[in-house]
């Protein structure tokens, strides 16, 4: 599980299907482990800062189409080519250059890609769903529930008239801390409310005791997309206008003395940002694996009062407490205690307003869109208000509406040659792991067990989640998505210290993502994902082992890269490699780290080989895999030539046209230094340059740009 910020409940959903659209990374599902995309793997900003939606437009979608796509005559779109460019000087633009020159990222966008139009497709889709449910007289239960919710959202009338009604009690609360175990309790109220908290948590599997849920803490408190941020010179003007924007806000819920106490603010997060962990280093899983008791935890970090925030949290009771960043913990709680109350309270009311900010009046959507998405991502434009209200429904009700997805959306035949390539790919990685000559026989043996454990689920889940019990009130649109808050942590409490669900999704069913989970040791692939251009049934072979079949490939591979290999069969976080085996791989993902840390997105900004070590590696396993699993079901037989492109060439082809994408420089520059996954054009180029056969299957040689010589050429699974 990637660490996530402390996040506003009802939108986990919403997040694992929406980032996507958005072109940000946000947390999602605490079930959801490793990801394909940016979807659920931000860390610092909460998802209401995240998804600060302003009241846009109620203009309808330009294109009311809910038809699944389809590329060129077999699955790939060869008019989006640039031949002019040679395969081995840059293979992206050679599969996907004129295309990308004629890409034109919407305005309310922050990137456009293959990603981004079939999470725009399963908007409209759902759209279509709601204002058919709508239509139906004698609404109950579900229906109700997503119809009201649409409603209140489209309602910008009534939000107007409300303002900020609807958190004063939250702000009250805040106004009436009189003590920094007020505020302790009031960040214990987070997972509740609109609150925020230093330290987030989560429930989840226990990873040295995964089959049963464990709470999780991590830390959390910065509203800017990372430590660098608030520390290095270069993000020197944007934690300026962040200080601005504080201060716009403050005025916006009386605060006299905006800009000081915006300063003072400014610089709390700032010493926060010192003490904490760099994303790299919160990637191990070993060091952020750190069990103890409220007790221990009280000793550990003194300065919080860590009793009172988890009665307020209603975790008082748990067994176990899994902390991650365990050095920081103390120190965050130092800068906590000594840390005005003052400051406090405006920091705190700051995170509920903008929590809210989605539901509230222009005056504050407005404010959050213009810096949260113009000024840190570079968008253009705000979301239609459409969009906006599918994705409040869809974030509250997220399986409900899945449900009726897969019945109007998702072919029966569909999951059936899902499960077929899965196993195909299986059998592939098998025959690899059986081939690797780095490897020992002792690791051999114990990573085919844990790849034949190795769970799938595939379309949708078996068992539909229960929301009889969320009550959703028409024209209460912040107490709904307050409710909505308050039962997803219930759900989460419920299974403290309990045998975990198997049955239980990290994503819904209309996601355009896939993960890997490693507590649960089991790879999942939403419906949505199930089309072109990863995955269309009308498609050459070699297309889809390609694109879904990489996809595939990248999941299984996180059981296996940096971070994975660390949890065994069962999910178990344990050492099972030799020590001599480890040294080995170690070696080549370090050559693989360094290659990554010469490829420059923008100038001067270079990507970061040690913070997209695990996605990478799943990168060059899905490609390699993919391809095996192409020439596995050739059964012998020579691969067809379609349009002068051999078998081999289209595996390639597939895997490039998946990636085909195109973002902002704010974006771009934000995801290097957030995101775990690298930037669509290395994710194309990066993994194939270490593939011996795309070297045979293009003609690449030394006088290529992107050539690399054999004996350097990273080779892991």
């Amino acid at each position: 599980m990637k660490n996530q910020s402390q996040i506003h409940t009802p939108l986990k959903s919403l997040m694992a299907s929406t980032a996507l659209m958005i072109g940000l990374a946000v947390s999602g599902s605490a079930i959801a482990g490793d990801c394909l995309n940016e979807a659920c793997t931000m860390q610092s900003l909460s998802s209401l800062e995240m998804l600060g939606f302003g009241q846009g437009s109620q203009a309808e979608a330009a294109d009311g189409d809910t038809a699944s796509p389809h590329y060129g005559s077999w699955g790939f779109d060869m008019a989006g080519m640039d031949k002019s460019v040679h395969p081995g000087d840059d293979f992206f633009r050679y599969a996907n250059g004129t295309a990308f020159d004629k890409m034109v990222i919407p305005a309310d966008r922050s990137s456009y890609g293959s990603f981004n139009a079939l999470s725009e497709l399963a908007q409209r889709r759902l759209k279509t769903i709601i204002l058919d449910l709508s239509a139906k007289d004698n609404l109950n239960g579900d229906s109700l529930k997503i119809a009201t919710l649409y409603r209140d959202m489209m309602d910008t009338k009534t939000r107007e008239a409300l303002d900020i009604a609807p958190i004063y009690e939250n702000l009250a609360a805040i106004r009436a801390a009189k003590t920094h175990k007020d505020m302790a309790v009031l960040m214990g109220r987070a997972p509740l409310d609109f609150e925020s908290s230093l330290f987030g948590m989560y429930i989840t599997a226990d990873s040295k005791r995964p089959t049963h849920e464990a709470l999780h803490l991590f830390q959390s408190g910065l509203s800017l997309p990372d430590r660098d941020y608030y520390l290095e010179e270069k993000f020197a003007e944007k934690k300026l206008k962040y200080e601005a924007h504080l201060a716009h806000m403050l005025r916006q819920i009386g605060y006299a003395n905006a800009s000081e106490t915006a300063r003072a603010v400014v610089a709390f997060e700032t010493e926060i940002a010192k003490v904490q962990w760099t994303r790299i280093e919160s990637r191990n899983r070993d060091k952020t694996y750190n069990a103890m008791s409220w007790k221990e935890l009280a000793a550990l970090a003194p300065g919080f009062d860590w009793h009172a925030f988890a009665k307020a949290s209603g975790t008082q009771g748990a067994q176990k407490i899994i902390v991650s960043q365990k050095s920081a913990f103390p120190a965050m709680a130092k800068v906590f205690a000594q840390t005005p109350i003052e400051t406090l309270k405006a920091w705190q009311s700051l995170k509920v307003v903008t929590n809210a900010a989605p539901y509230l009046s222009k005056r504050f959507s407005d404010a959050n869109w213009a810096f949260y998405f113009k000024e840190l991502s570079g968008a253009e434009a705000q979301s239609p208000l459409w969009k906006q209200a599918v994705g409040v429904a869809e974030g509250t009700l997220g399986e409900s509406l899945g449900r009726e997805y897969v019945e109007r959306y998702f072919p029966a035949e569909s999951k059936a040659a899902m499960v077929q390539l899965v196993e195909n790919l299986r059998v592939a990685l098998k025959a690899r792991i059986d081939g690797l000559e780095w490897m020992s026989d002792t690791t051999k043996q114990k990573a085919q067990r844990k790849l034949s454990a190795i769970g799938v689920k595939v379309g949708y889940p078996d068992k539909w989640r229960d929301y009889s019990s969320l009550e959703i009130k028409s024209g209460e649109l912040v107490s709904n998505m307050r409710r909505s808050t308050a039962f997803e942590w219930a759900d989460s409490l419920a299974k403290l210290d309990k045998p975990i669900q198997k049955h239980e999704w990290g994503m819904t069913p209309q996601t355009v993502n896939a993960y890997y989970s490693p507590a649960r040791n089991e790879i999942v692939f939403p419906a949505a994902i199930l089309q072109a251009p990863f995955f269309d049934p009308k498609a050459d072979d070699a297309i889809n082992y390609g694109g879904i079949g990489g996809v595939i490939g990248h999941e299984f591979t996180h059981g296996f890269d940096d971070q994975g290999r660390k949890t065994d069969f069962d999910g178990s976080l344990n050492e099972w490699w030799t020590e001599e085996d480890e040294k080995k791989f170690e070696v080549q993902a370090a050559k693989l780290g360094a290659q990554y840390d010469s490829y420059e997105a923008l100038p001067g900004v270079f990507l970061q080989g040690k913070l997209g070590m695990g996605e990478n590696i799943a990168d060059k396993g899905g490609v390699l895999v993919g391809l095996d699993a192409y020439r596995l079901s050739l059964s012998g037989k020579e691969a067809p030539v379609l349009d002068g492109f051999s078998g081999d060439q289209r595996v390639f082809l597939g895997w490039a046209q998946v990636w085909r994408t195109k973002m902002r420089d704010e974006a771009l520059r934000r995801q290097v230094v957030t995101g775990p996954h690298s930037p669509a054009t290395f994710r194309v180029i990066g993994p194939v340059r270490n593939v011996n056969a795309w070297y045979d299957a293009f003609g690449v040689g030394p006088e290529h740009k992107n050539y690399i010589k054999p004996e350097d050429r990273v080779r892991i699974w």
